[in-house]
């Protein structure tokens, strides 16, 4: 191949890029109305048709892991919800506390300690129709609880590396320990939950006082308890494997597998709760984000920006942290993980670094409502209900991010 094909094949491929992610971050345009997962699978044929890459080059281009951990993941989390677990769980909480500013804590503390185990958007998407309904039984405001759902859920899935999907990748290229990352970013993630109450208590104290808990009389669920301790069960044995270092995607999906023989369920109904969506968007932006690695092009943005982030390992921290928290919000989280991952082997300490940009890129998901998908899915999701605006969203996850981000960098840094 000459030079002048080499410059056009690159020229193409940085096109194919800007369009995919044009069209990823303007969700649907009315030129093009194609969601988050059609633009992904369009980037990628765009890719073969045009001669950049090959079939061959888009099946190596693939993570493999990353999709077999969301998929082993969201199979554990069907099975709970089928269970009735989170109804459940929200009830039980409706049950016991006093007062709203209490409901508000339980909700940022069991919405980020199950996205910690589960992955966010999958929390997400089971709980807030859950969260509405447990609002408007109490008859209290929606906007607070919707808020705390949402960031609560980004906060909490920095602890772990199946957390969000963006740690998943980490993982993977990282190779770091599963016990290693969450000795690190569990106090972050537990120290952020808190900063967020604290922030969201303060801002809707006026609301929050004015109001009253209705208690549920009836019960509105039905808990099938041989499939929720089949699940709770398996979980524990999934999280044991992911602390004694075996494989997680494999891990994950066999105690995906082990529930789904157990437990059984028609499986046609279990595979519903899947979000293949979620699955092909990740595969198609593997392929996207490996072809313009292949043109060199990160590496010559690296190359260009190293003497923004300094020598030492205290100013690469904070320089990778804000560097990192922008792109996430002009680029969305895992793109920006899949094109700067690359650059963190050039870093004095790529391990710290890792676990900088699992922080950055996760709690930079909270600055306004498109910041994650999580917070789109809360938001879309109650729309019914209640209308929660860019700024209503902003002026608490404005605060909520900057606090918690560098809070969270001390911490990281201190611990290592």
């Amino acid at each position: 191949m000459n030079c002048s094909e080499d410059v056009y094949k690159e020229i193409l491929t940085i096109g194919i890029f800007c369009l995919t992610y044009l069209l990823i971050s303007g969700r649907r345009l009315k030129i093009l109305p194609l969601n988050r997962p059609a633009s992904a699978l369009l980037g990628t044929v765009l890719l073969v048709v045009t001669g950049v890459i090959t079939p061959e080059e888009v099946y190596r281009s693939i993570q493999y892991d990353t999709l077999v951990l969301l998929l082993g993941m969201m199979l554990i989390s069907a099975y709970l919800y089928m269970a009735g677990f989170f109804d459940w769980i929200s009830d039980w909480i409706l049950r016991i506390v006093s007062t709203p500013q209490r409901l508000l804590l339980y909700l940022i503390l069991s919405s980020g300690f199950m996205s910690a185990l589960l992955v966010n958007d999958t929390i997400c998407m089971i709980l807030t129709p859950l969260v509405v309904t447990v609002i408007v039984r109490g008859q209290l405001p929606l906007v607070p609880y919707l808020l705390a759902l949402a960031m609560s859920a980004n906060i909490g899935s920095v602890a772990t590396l199946v957390g969000n999907p963006q740690n998943m990748i980490i993982g993977h290229l990282s190779k770091i320990p599963f016990s290693n990352f969450l000795l690190s970013l569990l106090p972050v993630a537990l120290v952020g939950l808190l900063i967020e109450y604290f922030i969201l208590s303060i801002g809707f104290r006026k609301i929050l006082n004015g109001v009253q808990i209705k208690r549920p009389e009836t019960k509105a669920y039905k808990l099938d308890k041989r499939i929720l301790i089949i699940t709770l069960i398996v979980l524990v044995f999934v999280f044991i494997g992911f602390m004694i270092g075996l494989n997680l995607p494999w891990t994950a999906l066999t105690g995906g597998t082990v529930i789904m023989v157990l437990a059984r369920k028609d499986t046609h109904q279990v595979l519903k709760f899947v979000d293949w969506h979620l699955l092909l968007f990740f595969a198609g932006l593997f392929v996207v984000v490996e072809s313009v690695n292949r043109t060199g092009l990160p590496d010559q943005i690296y190359n260009n920006l190293r003497w923004i982030f300094g020598g030492s390992q205290t100013s690469q921290g904070w320089n990778l942290a804000w560097f990192s928290a922008v792109g996430s919000n002009i680029f969305s989280n895992v793109p920006f993980v899949l094109v700067a991952g690359k650059w963190i082997p050039n870093f004095t300490n790529p391990e710290l670094m890792w676990k900088v940009m699992a922080l950055a890129t996760t709690f930079a998901g909270n600055l306004t409502i498109l910041g994650s998908v999580a917070n789109i899915i809360v938001v879309e999701s109650a729309r019914g209900y209640v209308e929660v605006g860019f700024w209503d969203y902003a002026k608490y996850g404005i605060p909520v991010t900057i606090i918690t981000t560098v809070v969270g960098m001390f911490i990281l840094l201190l611990i290592g």
